[in-house]
């Protein structure tokens, strides 16, 4: 995996509070926009990498029904999220 424990820790701690907060939803969007983010640059020099694009997909999902009970839950902490992601809905 691309990620360092160093970099897991700082996301951990920029979104979760803590670097040992890993069960925050906040947290694990913010992991799953990581792994999105490297997953998509490296299918664009590798385009037939099918277990890469199903690996995508399927995180894509996570992704989506996280924000979406996030965003029953809290719609502020959803609303500053996305923001703060840069994601576009």
């Amino acid at each position: 995996m691309h990620l360092t424990t160093e970099r897991k820790k700082e996301i951990f701690t920029q979104f979760g509070g803590t670097s040992t907060n890993t069960g925050s939803t906040e947290a694990q969007v913010a992991m799953f926009t990581e792994r999105i983010n490297f997953i998509s640059g490296h299918l664009k020099t590798a385009k037939k990498d099918t277990s890469a694009e199903l690996s995508l997909i399927k995180l894509v999902g996570k992704r989506r029904s996280l924000l979406n009970y996030l965003a029953k839950k809290d719609i502020f902490k959803y609303r500053a999220l996305i923001k703060e992601l840069g994601l576009r809905k």
